[in-house]
């Protein structure tokens, strides 16, 4: 199956599709972490149409969350930058592709305005082998729900507040941004299995 893996960087989720036999290809402006050569370095719209059987975008999410919300409020030049994403992620969900799966925090109501729809499912790192907690809402089209693979929850209910939120907890950095955006290998494993 012709696969691709939009706004990816870290080559995880392409990386699960080629390794169950799949035409896999990521696409970011950043080039990828893994040095790849399944990757194209270029603006996404521009290759929406090239034939893909399905999508998974992990688009920005920074103005469109939930948890940011109150800081639209704090500066106008923010809400252009929501309208922006918010137009981009509604591009990708109407993209002429047959199978499509859109990754991205809650989001809030401004956004959802734009978008049309909320998501389809909520899925937790829990529910995939991982012992954390990160909400992770997937928008689909032609795709059924992912079912969760291996539920550790109770392990993760047993760990401290920082542990269970690993992600929420990490200290400033350049590169915290980038841990915050990688999608955990359990989720990736489990949609190569499921949707591919």
């Amino acid at each position: 199956m012709k696969i691709l893996v939009g706004c990816e960087f870290s080559g995880i989720v392409r990386s699960a599709f080629r390794n169950k036999g799949h035409n896999a290809w990521s696409c970011d402006l950043l080039e990828s972490e893994d040095n790849s050569p399944y990757h194209i370095q270029e603006d996404l719209l521009s290759i929406l149409n090239n034939g893909w059987e399905l999508a998974i975008f992990h688009p920005p999410c920074t103005y469109l969350t939930n948890a940011g919300v109150c800081h639209l409020h704090k500066d106008k030049s923010r809400w252009d930058c929501m309208r922006e994403g918010a137009v981009f992620f509604k591009a990708l969900l109407d993209a002429p592709i047959p199978r499509i799966a859109i990754e991205n925090p809650i989001m809030h109501k401004y956004a959802i305005e734009i978008i049309g729809r909320r998501q389809d499912q909520l899925i937790q790192p829990y529910m995939f082998g991982h012992p954390e907690k990160k909400a992770t809402c997937l928008w689909l089209k032609g795709l059924p729900p992912l079912v969760p693979t291996n539920n550790v929850k109770e392990e993760m209910l047993l760990l401290p507040k920082n542990k269970q939120q690993r992600l929420h907890y990490l200290p400033p950095s350049k590169d915290r941004w980038k841990l915050r955006s990688m999608t955990y290998p359990g989720i990736a494993m489990a949609m190569a299995e499921q949707w591919g």
